[in-house]
């Protein structure tokens, strides 16, 4: 018997996180179909549970205090899937690491950065292994918490089938939302990691026949975004629409003229490898695990260079020859991630803590 905290596959708004662990169940409960999962879900989320399905060979349980539970009984070993382990644990734990932003720049606030970091610490003392989403997030976790790298595994994400949509359904999702013009796109949190100030004043040198669509919900500096917004002189041609579900995110990779995901801190960067799988051209940045997991198939950019930004936003709707070259490179590249390959790899991981 195999436990997995599953409480973030339940995140609202899901994040990359809640993706992960949604599809990585899943992924591991049909690879491995002679294996019985455990999930646990603390309290504020165990009731939620019961509204998603789970796989045959899976049961749900209250993440407690294992030292007084029976609940961990019969586990073979314990895998926290959001860098977090439960104390007491009876069998050997692993956990996934999916980024270290919040302790090696100001992203978040100084409370936030104290917990997280003193949580990290912890977690990585008690796990007998690691997985980490990307390389650049192993180097992380044996630089900036001590684990030896050849404790750290790299599992990289998968991606999602996109729901399949008519073309007239694309159209009219997008026109609800008053879309109409071309348009790039930036999907995730609007914060100041995701770079979308320098992202702002980029766009704001580019043709008036163009938007800009930000689709993610407010993140730490979405004030200071709003603001710097309102002072453009591209002001009404930037769009923040919040949060959108599967459908809509859909039309908008099928519509836009390119994803800009120049962030300046990814432990991953599944918008990349979504735009990808939908035939999006994409400009990443070219600093933590975006080259990783971009390959030659992005344009990539200095994020800290407004310039770079700008002249790749410029060659990315004028020339439609790179745009073929990136739309069947990004295709080719997309094919690689999949989650039936993580739950391979992750499952090797299992077998190697025995």
């Amino acid at each position: 018997m195999i436990g997995l905290d599953a409480g973030h596959s339940l995140d609202r708004p899901p994040t990359g996180v809640a993706a992960y662990c949604r599809n990585l169940i899943r992924a591991l409960a049909a690879g491995s179909p002679d294996k019985r999962f455990r999930l646990f879900y603390r309290s504020n989320r165990y009731l939620r549970s019961f509204g998603e399905p789970l796989p045959a060979n899976c049961s749900r349980t209250l993440l407690a205090d294992f030292a007084l539970s029976r609940s961990a009984r019969g586990l073979r070993l314990f895998h926290g899937l959001n860098q977090r382990l439960p104390a007491g644990l009876p069998c050997p734990a692993l956990a996934t690491f999916h980024d270290l932003f919040v302790m090696t720049a100001q992203y978040s606030t100084p409370e936030f950065r104290g917990r997280f970091a003193a949580l990290a610490r912890e977690t990585a003392q008690r796990a007998d292994c690691v997985i980490a989403v990307s390389a650049f997030t192993a180097g992380q976790v044996t630089e900036l918490l001590g684990v030896p790298r050849d404790r750290v595994a790299v599992v990289h994400h998968g991606v999602e089938p996109a729901p399949a949509i008519a073309d007239a359904r694309k159209d009219a999702l997008l026109a609800q939302l008053g879309i109409a013009r071309p348009f790039l796109l930036n999907v995730g949190a609007v914060q100041k990691r995701k770079n979308a100030a320098r992202i702002v004043k980029a766009f704001a040198t580019l043709d008036a026949d163009l938007e800009l669509i930000f689709a993610g919900p407010d993140g730490y500096g979405a004030d200071e975004i709003a603001a710097l917004t309102a002072a453009s002189p591209a002001r009404r041609r930037i769009r923040r629409i919040g949060f959108v579900g599967p459908e809509t995110r859909t039309a908008l990779y099928a519509r836009a003229e390119a994803l800009v995901f120049a962030s300046l801190d990814e432990g991953f960067g599944l918008p990349v490898i979504e735009a990808f799988a939908a035939g999006l051209p994409v400009i990443a940045s070219d600093c933590s695990a975006l080259p990783e997991v971009a390959g030659d198939a992005a344009l990539l950019v200095d994020p800290t260079d407004v310039e770079a930004i700008a002249a790749a936003m410029q060659r990315i709707v004028y020339d439609s020859r790179l745009r073929n070259l990136l739309r069947n490179k990004g295709t080719a590249r997309a094919r690689r991630f999949t989650w039936e390959r993580a739950a391979r790899e992750t499952q090797a991981v299992y077998d190697r803590l025995r």
